[in-house]
């Protein structure tokens, strides 16, 4: 019997009318040759808005939970994975949750935090695997947040390093890549995030008004020495955790096949692909993961991230005094966790795997409300304002996928995984990669409704300044102005439609 969103079709397969893409679809699955025309109708934007698509309760596919809907929603395990594969889930979960702590410790498996850090744990920026958020004010650690640090290239072969993709960005020469905030005792942090914000009204149709925010960033009590002439900011909150094998298993074709980077459909939206070094397979590869899709892999993300924001040496990122430089004496003089005169990292790569296989394995919770008639009249209006020109609805995941709970999934993340120009409100004037100061990926929408269920806020975009999902959607710029526009002039109902949809996501 062939499963599709995990849900058996034997029975309906064989009674009346099928849906057309439907059909396609359990063809594919069941290994029966599909023509592309047929493969391209399952992914084809609806057209029909009477009723909910089929699958579309899934949002994962097969690997869609089905547990309750509360503050765990994130943190299940694809509803597929084999049983005897769910060990090493929670293995995976335990070393995302472990607290690293100062070297030399007693814990010698759990030392090595720092020197210079953003966070003790993974769980620390992804709590419950969720989203973010920037501090409430002055006294608040910005422990899911922090900025980014660059500069342009001065010499030639930075700019040649840039050129090949070897490096994304220049580093600032004393700073590194990111401001850490925190250090280990002894050593002084590297100082502390500042934001200004200003209010920044916005009419919507029908004589609403909308006090927006806008931020500006700086940097307060720097510890080792003033920032190099043209150092670029960017702030960055820690993504969601779910979904991220299911987008590793998209077909880097599909993602290509909707670039458009010279609009020669004249619709004024031109994603791009981000081009980046691929640490595991040194070549150059597609980017997918992060804000500007700087990172290639689920593998890499999390071993940069284990080594820039916790300060733990792994296989991929071979760093025992995280993201300090040479001019930051003391954090290199510091003591790590690294075993003396083996090499071996603090994190080995027994426990980079198992963390591995717990952020692909993460798995998306069931759509909610898909039938309710409001919804489908916000789907509709999502879809005709344009938003899915680069929130694109669904795909279908490789055959040959890292996982094989991941493969041939019908999946429905409405992201293209392209970069757009956002437009100059939320530029932030760092390029990384391929992507300019003004260009962003495609952020997944899958989940976005249970931001507020799972983390206890509902703020979004890149640095979280938008308190609501009206505010993230007045925010869009550059090539989405003109979706952004059609929503704000549409009636209230029509606007609260279109935000039940999303938040039914």
């Amino acid at each position: 019997m062939t499963t599709i969103g995990g849900r058996h079709h034997g029975r309906s397969w064989r009674r009346g009318p099928v849906d057309p893409a439907l059909a396609v679809a359990l063809c594919l699955l069941a290994g029966t040759p599909v023509a592309a025309r047929d493969l391209a109708a399952i992914v084809a934007p609806t057209t029909d808005f009477t009723k909910p698509e089929p699958f579309e309760r899934n949002p994962g596919g097969a690997t869609t939970h089905k547990k309750a809907i509360n503050g765990d929603a994130f943190s299940h395990p694809s509803a597929n994975l084999p049983f005897e594969r769910r060990a090493d889930f929670f293995i995976g979960n335990g070393f995302f949750k472990r607290s690293w702590v100062t070297a030399p410790a007693s814990t010698g498996s759990a030392d090595g935090l720092g020197p210079l850090f953003n966070a003790r744990s993974c769980q620390g920026c992804h709590l419950k695997d969720g989203r973010g958020h920037p501090p409430s004010g002055p006294d608040e650690p910005a422990v899911s947040m922090f900025l980014r640090l660059s500069v342009p290239a001065a010499m030639p072969d930075q700019a040649e390093a840039l050129a090949g993709h070897r490096i994304n960005v220049v580093a600032e020469p004393t700073y590194g890549t990111q401001l850490q905030n925190l250090a280990v005792p002894g050593l002084a942090a590297e100082g502390r995030m500042v934001i200004d914000y200003r209010p920044l009204p916005v009419a919507l149709a029908g004589g609403e008004r909308v006090l927006l925010r806008q931020p500006a960033y700086r940097i307060a009590d720097l510890g080792y020495g003033p920032l190099a002439p043209g150092t670029m900011l960017s702030p960055r909150v820690a993504p969601p955790m779910l979904g991220l094998g299911l987008l590793e298993a998209i077909d880097e074709a599909d993602i290509l096949a909707l670039a458009d980077p010279d609009d020669a459909d004249g619709d004024s939206v031109s994603g791009r692909p981000n081009r980046v070094w691929s640490l595991e397979q040194d070549r150059v590869m597609l980017g997918r993961f992060g804000w500007k899709a700087g990172t290639p892999t689920v593998m890499q993300q999390s071993s940069e991230a284990m080594a820039g924001d916790i300060g733990i040496s792994n296989p991929l990122a071979p760093f025992p005094h995280g993201d300090c430089t040479k001019a930051e004496v003391a954090c290199v003089q510091a003591p790590t966790g690294e075993e003396p005169g083996t090499g071996e990292p603090e994190a080995a790569a027994e426990v980079m795997t198992k963390i591995l296989f717990y952020a692909r394995n993460l798995a998306l919770p069931v759509r909610r409300d898909i039938a309710d008639p409001t919804v489908l009249q916000g789907k509709r209006l999502f879809y005709e304002s344009g938003c899915i020109a680069c929130h694109r609805p669904k795909f279908i995941t490789r055959k040959n996928a890292a996982e094989p709970a991941q493969s041939f999934q019908l999946i429905w993340p409405y992201s293209d995984l392209l970069l757009h120009d956002m437009g100059e409100g939320l530029a932030d004037g760092r390029p990384e990669g391929v992507a300019n100061g003004r260009e962003w990926r495609t952020p997944p929408l899958w989940g976005i409704g249970l931001t507020e269920t799972v983390n206890g806020h509902s703020f979004f975009l890149h640095d979280g300044r938008a308190r609501d999902l009206t505010e993230a959607i007045l925010w869009h710029g550059g090539e989405a102005q003109a979706a952004r526009d059609r929503f704000a002039a549409m009636a209230a109902e029509d606007r609260t439609a279109l935000l039940t949809f999303l938040r039914s996501l």
